[in-house]
């Protein structure tokens, strides 16, 4: 029995109706595709324009013969009551309800039309189906966050067990919750592994202290899907040594729908089939391919509410190599809001910071993984948890590299803690800045 697409039709998602759909969206030839998506991004605004009252304010301007005149939007446009922005016709009862992370500093509710979330899951479960897993029959192994609070915790446990999904922990990530991690997996056939990046990682170099391949324990896994972090080259090296499978990242945003999947040439195919996206600069002009930019997202298909030239808050950049219907991500360096800015007035993706850092701070294995706070201009924090702190001469290294790769006169803190603070969600955010946060 078809267990997982059962209790999406249960709930009032046509699955099968999806599936069809993306099918026929994915059999158009090149020509074709090009028309449909023009038709589909004249349609949406079209409809939003009609029967969504915020948005006929946002976009009073808009020229349905002009896409430039269509008006960039912001997390901020949302941050308003989601019953002030569901179309005519719909209501928190008949539409698929949930909130964003907040990783952007601008957290808010959104709705999704049922058939546009059902279109979500069938995107998802193609992307996984190139690398042979069935959510019907798969046996998925977890690391996410789970809400603490009784009701929330019981409902995520029942979706994991009708979704063929066992969730460890991402909030201990010690050896000894590991110990017993690694336990489930010689006793359980699990298929695959999803989870947030991080907490995999970590899981990765408790098995290498241990000296075991996963799969050498668990034969049964075929593919490791890791999202919602960056995914640097060092720990996807580390993550296949250890577990012994592929791994495949994903990017996606639960507003929208998955955005973005490695394929199996290696490239991170972007979701051209429910979503229009483009790479904008700073006055909202399209970018070539091979541009860094703004990542801005319109959602085709959801009527619930507008996500039309949504600015997702992303800096990336799309491949020369692309085209409309099968377009690449090529990179992706981080958030608008994670930009480190220096006393100089220079500018780096705040990742890049980290990615500094994180070369040598983990070299010697010591330190089991660390964040980075900008305090002010010039002021940093490294905070870390390690087996030991760091000693003087440690800091001085990381200190002239940071120098050599960004500039002199730079402030760098450094605080041991015995267990880094996860957002709610239970992911780690890598890099934060606190010049420009609200009180």
């Amino acid at each position: 029995m078809n267990v997982f697409d059962f209790s999406l039709k249960l709930n009032g998602f046509p699955i099968a109706k999806a599936k069809r759909i993306l099918k026929d969206i994915q059999s158009k030839n090149e020509v074709d595709f090009i028309a449909f998506t023009e038709e589909k991004k004249r349609d949406i605004i079209k409809y939003h324009l009609n029967h969504n009252p915020f948005y006929k304010s946002f976009g009073k301007n808009i020229d349905l013969n002009d896409w430039n005149s269509v008006p960039v939007m912001t997390k901020a446009d949302l941050q308003q009551p989601l019953e002030q922005r569901l179309s005519q016709g719909f209501t928190t009862k008949n539409v698929y309800v949930n909130k964003t992370s907040g990783s952007s500093g601008h957290p808010f509710i959104f709705a999704k039309d049922k058939f546009c979330h059902a279109l979500t899951w069938a995107v998802i479960q193609n992307r996984f189906g190139w690398y042979n897993i069935n959510f019907n029959s798969s046996k998925q192994a977890r690391f996410y966050g789970i809400p603490l609070n009784k009701v929330s915790y019981y409902k995520e446990r029942f979706k994991d067990f009708l979704s063929h999904r066992y969730r460890f922990s991402v909030f201990n990530l010690s050896d000894e919750a590991f110990e017993t991690t690694l336990q489930k997996f010689k006793t359980t056939t699990f298929h695959y592994i999803n989870g947030y990046t991080s907490a995999i990682v970590q899981f990765a170099k408790f098995l290498e202290k241990k000296n075991i391949v996963l799969k050498s324990v668990c034969p049964s896994l075929n593919v490791c899907v890791v999202t919602s972090e960056m995914l640097f080259e060092t720990d996807k090296k580390l993550l296949e040594t250890q577990l012994g499978i592929p791994v495949v990242n994903e990017y996606g945003a639960s507003e929208l729908d998955l955005i973005a999947f490695q394929n199996p040439n290696g490239n991170w195919q972007l979701n051209s089939e429910t979503l229009f996206i483009e790479i904008l600069d700073e006055q909202n002009n399209v970018l070539p391919n091979g541009e860094e930019g703004r990542v801005v997202i319109t959602s085709l298909y959801n009527k619930a509410q507008p996500f039309i030239r949504y600015d997702l808050g992303d800096i990336g950049v799309l491949s020369k190599k692309s085209t409309l219907k099968t377009p690449i991500l090529e990179k992706l360096t981080g958030r608008t809001n994670d930009i480190v800015i220096l006393p100089s007035g220079k500018k780096a993706a705040g990742l890049t910071f980290y990615y500094i850092t994180k070369s040598i701070i983990e070299n010697d294995g010591k330190v089991k993984e660390f964040v980075i706070e900008q305090l002010k201009p010039d002021t940093f924090k490294i905070i870390y948890v390690g087996d030991e702190t760091l000693s003087e001469s440690q800091k001085q290294t990381i200190n002239r590299k940071i120098e050599h790769y960004l500039e002199s006169g730079l402030h760098i803190i450094y605080e041991k803690q015995n267990k880094l603070n996860r957002q709610k969600s239970g992911k780690l955010k890598q890099f934060s800045s606190y010049l420009n946060k609200t009180k």
